[in-house]
C-alpha cells in the first residue's frame, strides 16, 4: 500500500492513471476510496494521473489525538509530501467540503505546488453553514450524521473521535482565504451541488471575482456519493478547458514508476 510519512504521520494515497497529475481530496468522514466508489477516479484516470489522499484522521492514514497536527498549514504539507513522494512538482487540485477547505490551505501555504485549483462544496468566506441555534458544533454535526447517515460513521471508534473533532475544529481557520485564492496565478474554479447550502455563497464568490463556477447535481454529498459521473464530466471539462497547465505531460511517472498502484 502506498504511504508517505509526513510530520511523523503516515498518509495513505491512491495512485491511478497516467497523464497530468490531479489530486482529489475528500471531505469529513469520507476517504480516498470515496472518489473511486463514485466512479470519478476511473473517469479521470483515462487521461490523468489521479492521486487520492486519505486526509489525516481518515481512512488508512494515521489518526493522532494531538489537535495541533490538524492545522491547515500542516495538512497542506501532507499534500505536498505526497507530491514529493511520487515525484510530481505541481498538480491540479480538486477538493470537496473539508477537501475544499484544504484547497484554500494549498493556496495559502503551498501555491507553488498548484497547476490549478477547484474548490467544491465549501464556502470560502463563511466556512461551515450556521444553524438556527448558531454556529454548527462538532457534537451537533455528529448527532445529525449518526441519525440520518449512520453508514458514514460506522468506522468511527472512540480512538478516532479526537482526530475527527480536531478536523472539524480546524475548519474554522478561515483567515486570509479570500486573498490567498484570488492571488493565485493558476486557473481557479468553484463548484457545488445545486442543492448544497453553500451553492449560493459559492456562486456569488465566483461571480464577484470572475472565477469559473461549476454546478453539479445533488446536495452537499450528492456530487460524490450519488452523481459521480456527472461530477467527473464537469471537473474534466474544467481541466480540459485550461489545458491541464504546463505539466510536461508527466514525463516523470514519479518515484513509484507504477501507473496503477492503489487499493
Amino acid at each position: 500500500m502506498p504511504f508517505v510519512v509526513s510530520r511523523g504521520q503516515r498518509i495513505y494515497y491512491i495512485d491511478d492513471g497516467m497523464g497530468p497529475s490531479v489530486v482529489l481530496q475528500h471531505g469529513l468522514l469520507l476517504d480516498a476510496g470515496s472518489w473511486r466508489k463514485a466512479g470519478i477516479v476511473s473517469a479521470l484516470a483515462r487521461r490523468y494521473r489521479v492521486l487520492c489522499i486519505d486526509s489525516l484522521g481518515h481512512g488508512l492514514s494515521d489518526k493522532p489525538v494531538n489537535w495541533e497536527l490538524y492545522d491547515q498549514e500542516q495538512r497542506a504539507a501532507d499534500v505536498a509530501a505526497v507530491l514529493d513522494h511520487v515525484g510530481v512538482e505541481r498538480a491540479n487540485y480538486i477538493g470537496h467540503s473539508m477537501g475544499g477547505w484544504l484547497g484554500v490551505g494549498m493556496a495559502k501555504y503551498r501555491p507553488d505546488r498548484l497547476t490549478s485549483l477547484a474548490i467544491g462544496g465549501w464556502d470560502i468566506i463563511g466556512g461551515l453553514p450556521a444553524t438556527s441555534k448558531g454556529p454548527l458544533t462538532y457534537e451537533a454535526f455528529m448527532k445529525f450524521v449518526r441519525r440520518s447517515m449512520p453508514h458514514l460513521v460506522d468506522w468511527v471508534t472512540p480512538d478516532c473521535e479526537p482526530g475527527l473533532a480536531a478536523c472539524f475544529s480546524a475548519l474554522g481557520q478561515l483567515e486570509g482565504a479570500r486573498e490567498s485564492v484570488l492571488s493565485l496565478r493558476v486557473p481557479v474554479a468553484i463548484w457545488s451541488g445545486a442543492a448544497d447550502a453553500c451553492h449560493v455563497p459559492a456562486s456569488m464568490f465566483a461571480r464577484e471575482n470572475d472565477l469559473t463556477f461549476l454546478t453539479v447535481p445533488g446536495d452537499h454529498l450528492g456530487p460524490i456519493v450519488a452523481h459521480g459521473p456527472e461530477t467527473a464530466r464537469s471537473l474534466a471539462s474544467f481541466l480540459d478547458r485550461i489545458g491541464h497547465g504546463s505539466e510536461r505531460a508527466e514525463a516523470s511517472r514519479g518515484a513509484s514508476g507504477n501507473p496503477r498502484a492503489g487499493l
